[in-house]
């Protein structure tokens, strides 16, 4: 056979077998917890029988052996000889983990020949089928390395394998751990007569069954991987692969089409030299209209279902209850959720971490668990859906909750911090003392935890894709942890900011709003709180950062204005001044080289539309740098106290003051005010009978409000660009042109009706002014422009 030939049919089964094997866990997991089924059954034998047929025309004969093994003992199974049992169960679970240990070597080495002997293995299989109960409890455990054969017979096993079982013996066999959590199923009663004639034909002679040792399990050491972490790890092939639906291959493929015709029409443009503003405008529109398509559709190639990864975690919940003696009943929602693949990859270990942690530290025993009130059986709820832009993920469980006098006391002992700073933690600073490197709870190392490595690494490794990471408990009721995360890294929004002559990304997923100061209160509005600079946003104080101090930079000869773009990194808001605000607009995230990869500063670089270098800022990385997130900028930060001493009210509204040409005070509720944008006038066309422009790949109508209240005027026409408040709804936009944007404020809203007018929903007092609060929904009906009209 050809080489390359060959070695494409070895990636085939080995991508194919992958996947199978994933199928198989979870239906040994569902057969393992639920009555046999006929269809889980035939499905599982088929993912082995397939198995074996394609190692044996490769020539892997190894593979081919072991799966024979299982084979044998899946068809005693399917023709009704067995009832699954947990020591069947976990024998069939060990073949999984066999098979998956055989295809990485082949992966390694394109060879068996090295693998590891799993004679043993096979006969325990064989075993199986003679004594369904198995001695489970002196049969290693899945993450465990199997032991060698020892070719020297041991006749005491080869005469208690073929001594009757006794159901007394097969009772006490069943270790604490092999509770109803996970289904406890009873052999058929007289079905041993039956299973030992239909195991006689392929039974393994004696050196082979003698060659089984069930050593009892293994202290932990240092090398010895935690339970559950190899039977969810993805091989590199795996890694390396997509599956990509045709129907999206054939839109990329048109997409691209397209894409060569705006080439061709740019090219002969290029080549004639007769350049008209209007052909040079026509195939811009078209190539940005193609190009925003396509990378869409090349975005969703990358995006993956968040369950790819979630079916791997009931094998792992199952492997680390049984090793803690536990039951613990795992639940997924929102399966379909998807997210950038690369995302997937990076945050498979931080939540293997949080599942381990919550089994181990937070689900308790059932003994404790019935003590408590509660079900025997701990309920563990992994929950992702979208929103704002990004994922939430939620992992939820009802066990003991966080020991906050624990976790000061444990802080005290490991030196984290004395015992006066313990004191005067916050109960949500002691919460985030677990993510100290170095912490654990934990009395002993175990295979689970106890190496102080879990928490930190989970925040560390979500902190490095742009996450962030936040815990809630209860004691005595349970805790949940929260992960927000970016849907992608490949291609973010970000505004664009200038510090010192040079130009920075800052990705909005950071962003929360924009603040800018001029004339004299530039300098009146910053105050400086325990030599901290600060700034006064809305009742609360918010710590300053100068960019281009933190860089080194030269800044600005005059302060004319002050830019501060507000923005939150671990659950805590920061302003950042910048010498200017330039755009927002999409870039493509490239990864530093590796004499910049040292800064923390720094998430990445783009190339913008000149040519230019830009580099993307990390807003936890500057917070860090900035020491902002110190005790005195903390205190500076959580100081909510109005002028005159009182407490901020929580009944606030957010508003947006604008005013148009005969209306000095207007405002409407900043809720909706989707964006804030400067058009320039150049740039309205028509659609229909309506001002258009084009705005972020879809037609925006324009709508002058100042034609539709009383009172009001448009603008006058100048060359100045037009001030648009973009009104959202459904995912369309509409655009509402206004004569100046003033401010952002936020206060209690008492409306009088009483003044309400045509496009007005009433007036309120608004800063020592009487100011009306525009009705955008009554506008645009009685303008004609729905929705519908916006698509």
């Amino acid at each position: 056979m050809n080489q390359d030939l060959q070695q494409q049919f070895v990636r085939d089964m080995l991508t194919e077998s992958y996947d199978g094997l994933d199928r198989y866990d979870r239906a040994i997991l569902l057969l393992e917890r639920q009555a046999a089924d006929t269809e889980t059954l035939n499905d599982i034998f088929r993912v082995v029988h397939t198995l074996k047929g394609t190692a044996g025309c490769l020539g892997f004969h190894r593979i081919e052996k072991l799966a024979h093994a299982g084979e044998n003992l899946l068809d005693a199974l399917r023709n009704g000889l067995l009832a699954p049992t947990p020591a069947i169960a976990s024998g069939l679970l060990r073949l999984s983990d066999g098979l998956r240990t055989l295809l990485q070597t082949i992966e390694a080495t394109t060879t068996d020949a090295g693998a590891a002997d799993h004679t043993a293995l096979i006969a325990d299989l064989h075993d199986l089928r003679l004594n369904p109960a198995g001695p489970a409890a002196s049969s290693p455990p899945a993450h465990e390395p199997l032991p060698a054969a020892d070719p020297t017979p041991a006749v005491s096993d080869l005469a208690s394998a073929a001594a009757p079982v006794d159901p007394a013996a097969e009772t006490s066999a069943l270790s604490d751990g092999e509770s109803a959590t996970w289904g406890l199923f009873d052999p058929l009663p007289d079905a041993a007569p039956a299973i030992a004639a239909h195991a006689a034909a392929t039974a393994p002679t004696p050196s082979a069954a003698a060659a089984r040792v069930s050593p009892a399990p293994a202290a932990p050491s240092p090398t010895t991987p935690a339970v559950g972490e190899t039977s969810g790890r993805n091989s590199a092939l795996a890694a390396s692969s997509v599956r990509v639906d045709v129907a999206l291959l054939d839109r990329l493929m048109n997409l691209v089409g397209e894409l060569v015709l705006s080439r061709n029409q740019l090219v002969q443009l290029a080549q004639t030299r007769h350049l008209r503003p209007e052909a040079v405008t026509e195939i811009s529109q078209r190539l940005n209209l193609v190009t925003t398509e396509l990378q869409e559709g090349v975005m969703k190639t990358r995006m993956q279902p968040i369950g790819n990864i979630w079916g791997k975690f009931p094998r792992i919940v199952r492997d680390i209850a049984h090793e803690l003696g536990k039951q613990v009943r795992l639940q997924t929602v929102g399966n379909e959720t998807e997210l950038d693949r690369t995302i997937i990859e990076s945050i498979r270990d931080p939540l293997t971490h949080i599942i381990r942690n919550a089994i181990d530290h937070g689900i308790e025993s059932p003994e404790k668990r019935s003590a408590a009130g509660k079900t025997a059986e701990g309920q563990l709820l992994m929950r992702a859906y979208h929103e704002g832009g990004q994922v939430n993920i939620e992992i939820i469980d009802d066990g003991a909750g966080l020991n906050l006098a624990r976790i000061r006391q444990k802080a005290v002992e490991k030196k984290l911090m004395s015992a006066e700073e313990a004191a005067r933690l916050s109960d949500r600073e002691a919460t985030n003392i677990v993510f100290l490197p170095g912490f654990s709870t934990a009395e002993q190392i175990t295979n689970v935890s106890g190496r102080g490595v879990g928490m930190d690494v989970v925040k560390t490794n979500i902190e490095k894709i742009g996450g962030s990471v936040d815990i809630q408990s209860a004691f005595g009721q349970g805790t949940t942890i929260k992960i927000k995360i970016p849907l992608t890294l490949a291609i973010v929004p970000a505004l664009i900011v200038r510090a010192g002559g040079d130009r920075f990304a800052i990705p909005q997923v950071s962003l929360l709003e924009l603040v800018r100061l001029e004339g004299a209160a530039a300098t009146a509005a910053l105050e400086k709180v325990y030599d901290t600079p600060v700034f006064r946003l809305r009742g609360h104080l918010l710590p300053l950062i100068f960019l281009h101090r933190e860089l080194k930079l030269p800044g600005p000869t005059q302060l004319d204005a002050v830019n501060i773009v507000v923005l939150q990194a671990d659950q805590r808001t920061f302003g950042l001044v910048v010498d200017d605000i330039c755009d927002t607009e999409e870039i493509v995230v490239k990864p530093l080289g590796k004499h910049l990869k040292s800064l923390p500063m720094f998430a990445g670089a783009t190339i913008m539309g000149d040519g230019r270098v830009a580099l993307i800022l990390d807003a936890l990385g500057l917070a860090q740098h900035s020491r902002v997130v110190s005790e005195a900028h903390e205190r500076a930060r959580t100081s909510a106290v109005s002028d005159d001493g009182s407490s901020q009210s929580a009944h606030l509204t957010q508003l947006l003051l604008f005013s148009l040409p005969g209306r000095a005070r207007l405002a409407l509720p900043l809720d909706q005010a989707a964006r804030l944008e400067e058009i320039a006038p150049k740039s309205i066309e028509t659609s229909g009978a309506r001002e258009a422009v084009q705005y972020r790949g879809q037609i925006m109508p324009l709508l002058r409000l100042g034609r539709y209240l009383p009172g009001a005027e448009d603008p006058a026409a100048t060359g100045e660009s037009l001030q648009v408040i973009v009104y959202q709804h459904a995912g369309l936009s509409i655009g509402l042109v206004v004569g100046h944007i003033h401010d952002i404020i936020a206060q209690e809203l008492a409306i009088q009706p009483g003044s309400a007018a045509p496009g007005l929903v009433g007036s309120a007092v608004i800063q020592g002014h009487i100011t009306d609060l525009v009705d955008i929904p009554a506008i645009l009906q009685s303008a004609g422009l729905s929705f519908a009209h916006a698509a």
